[in-house]
């Protein structure tokens, strides 16, 4: 089976020298050496200030949440992983969710400003498939509104927007570095904050609190990284290029051999994206699920990403929960009815691409 996504992995010497200097040390994790080294690494490629290491970008944006002390409503997409909802449900916070964009498949400003109330006071939006938001018009909105903004930048790594990092933008991004990822840590994410002050409150939050060893100034929780993840990353920073070179080169000749096939793309925010998915949009319902079976009788997995919306869980929807959900979300729905990302990663085989897409066309 040729699966949507798998790890790159680094030169075993290259992590097993790292490994040594780990045993060496005995300073398995709590801000080791090599945890500092990532950091000043990401901080330098991504061209970042205020970069904290965290074991998962989940814990980053619960983190982040904490750290700018919201409270009431927040307006988010619908279209998107689990956790970007989950975790402001764990934070006790209630989501309104915003639709689309059905082009960009990103949070609409329009729709956004549509939904703010009174007891609004963030927007969390995703860069979905490493696809930048209308970052220009969330600032906006947020300036004119006093909101503060967050970004779910678990898919864009290395991605830029007007000419600087996207997560340079809002108040705080989170990126993801789980195992699939382009730049991976196994598990792991990164918390990018606007300020040295909030930056500082995410570190004690993923420290139990711990302003000094005998001061708690906040009910922290344990989200540091270890040694030993940081190693993998710093790894893998080396061969970067590489991983987003191949998976854009790849991402284009599936473009490519799509050409006459019933289908449609993502539409980037800029020019240029660093790919991490490979996401195609089909005409029904019914087509994107006999495209996804037929892949699978051919030994070729799809994922139906983001299907369902995260405003459809049930925990949303049960009678002692008053959380605020808008039906009112058609761009979202039809996206996510009819997507699929297809298999994208560095170390593929072309054959398999071309396979891929014969498969497709079979279909539609």
């Amino acid at each position: 089976m040729i699966y949507v996504t798998k790890p790159t992995l680094p030169d075993i010497q290259d992590y097993t020298n790292l490994m040594k200097g780990i045993w060496e040390r005995g300073w398995l994790t709590n801000n080791g050496v090599l945890v500092q080294q990532l950091e000043n690494q990401l901080k330098q490629y991504l061209e970042v200030g205020n970069l904290s290491l965290v074991t998962n970008a989940t814990m980053g944006l619960l983190l982040a949440l904490y750290a700018l002390d919201l409270e009431g409503e927040v307006i988010t997409t619908p279209f998107t992983f689990a956790a970007t909802t989950n975790v402001l449900f764990m934070k006790g916070l209630t989501p309104v969710f915003a639709d689309i964009d059905p082009e960009t498949f990103n949070i609409d400003p329009a729709d956004v400003e549509r939904k703010i109330t009174k007891k609004t006071s963030a927007i969390l939006a995703v860069h979905v498939f490493g696809n930048p938001c209308d970052i220009t018009g969330l600032e906006k909105i947020a300036k004119k509104h006093k909101l503060k903004l967050i970004f779910d930048a678990a898919h864009a790594f290395g991605v830029q927007y007007k000419g600087k990092s996207v997560c340079e933008y809002g108040d705080v991004s989170v990126l993801s570095f789980h195992a699939v990822k382009l730049f991976n840590t196994v598990e792991g994410g990164a918390i990018v904050a606007k300020t040295e002050q909030i930056s500082h409150k995410c570190k004690l939050f993923r420290n139990f609190g711990f302003e000094s060893e005998e001061e708690i100034v906040l009910p922290g929780v344990n989200a540091k990284m270890s040694e030993f993840h940081a190693a993998m990353g710093l790894c893998n920073l080396k061969s970067i290029k590489r991983v987003i070179d191949k998976n854009r080169k790849y991402f284009d000749l599936y473009v490519r051999l799509m050409d006459g096939a019933n289908v449609r793309f993502q539409k980037p925010e800029i020019s240029r994206v660093v790919h991490t998915y490979m996401p195609v949009c089909f005409d029904s319902k019914i087509t994107r699920d006999k495209v996804y079976d037929h892949l699978v009788k051919n030994g070729y997995s799809s994922r139906k990403y983001f299907y369902p919306l995260t405003s459809d869980f049930d925990y949303l929807h049960t009678k002692n929960k008053k959380k605020k959900v808008s039906n009112n979300l058609i761009n979202a729905r039809k996206v996510a009815d009819t997507i699929l990302c297809l298999p994208l990663y560095p170390s593929m085989e072309k054959r398999d691409i071309e396979k891929i897409c014969k498969l497709v066309k079979e279909i539609c």
